[in-house]
């Protein structure tokens, strides 16, 4: 599927810049170019970095 349909660039590839370091959504722009059109992804492309980097969150300790 199509996260930034601008660029054409798939959700597979926004999820792998993401894993590969990539967590704003301008480093992912300037990664694979998602979200440097219109802008009408970038709440799609904080959705992803938000999934990707949950499991690499640690859990606060009170």
């Amino acid at each position: 599927m199509f996260v930034c349909i601008c660029h054409h660039v798939r959700e597979r590839e926004v999820r792998a810049v993401i894993r590969a370091g990539a967590h704003t959504e301008e480093s992912v722009g300037d990664a694979c170019g998602a979200g440097t059109g219109c802008g009408s992804c970038l709440d799609r492309i904080c959705d992803l970095i938000e999934e990707e980097t949950a499991d690499t969150r640690l859990p606060l300790v009170a």
